[in-house]
């Protein structure tokens, strides 16, 4: 009898310790970027079609991977002009680069509720190391009594490092390009 309750004891330890998938819900989530024009305003866009997970087996994602898929061919500045100009080869190159990637190889916490999420980001057909700041929202639950959590990440990239946009000249286009994503995630 005492080896069934420490196996069983095990078994519900071991199970605890899985990790849990999490997708992110598109309707309450966003990919978005701003740019700074000719040195004088901020123009904000957006992909409209993307993916994103988390893997994780703490509830303060500590140990979380998380990643992401954006088509690059989906990207949205509300000027169809300009949209069409950065799905060119002279900056996305959509028809030979379609995706936007990006895997976290490092979580470390930096607050209560912030992250360091270190990964590599693949743009252009470049792969380089990116750091993101990453804040837990808060955790929930919906409707269907599914396990909640909302996130909000920024950074900020060179273009430069990924060859996008390389004959602009950062006085039109910055070359720093802040990025910024929040959503919601529901624990499969």
């Amino acid at each position: 009898m005492k080896k069934i309750t420490i196996l069983s004891f095990l078994l519900v330890a071991s199970l605890s310790t899985f990790a849990q998938k999490w997708s992110v819900d598109k309707a309450h989530a966003k990919i978005g970027f701003s740019v700074v024009h000719m040195m004088l305003s901020d123009v904000d866009g957006s992909f409209k079609k993307f993916d994103a997970t988390i893997t994780s087996s703490k509830d303060d994602f500590s140990d979380a991977i998380f990643e992401f898929t954006i088509d690059a061919n989906t990207i949205s500045t509300d000027n169809d002009m300009r949209d069409g100009h950065l799905k060119g080869d002279g900056f996305f190159d959509v028809a030979n680069f379609p995706s936007i990637t990006f895997k976290s190889n490092s979580v470390q916490k930096s607050g209560a509720k912030t992250l360091k999420v270190a990964g590599d980001l693949t743009m252009h057909g470049v792969t380089k190391p990116v750091t993101f700041d990453v804040t837990l929202n808060g955790l929930g639950e919906n409707r269907q009594k599914k396990k909640l959590a909302g996130f909000k990440v920024v950074g900020t990239i060179k273009r430069s490092d990924f060859g996008v946009g390389g004959k602009t000249p950062t006085a039109v286009v910055s070359d720093e390009i802040e990025l910024k994503a929040n959503g919601e995630f529901v624990q499969n």
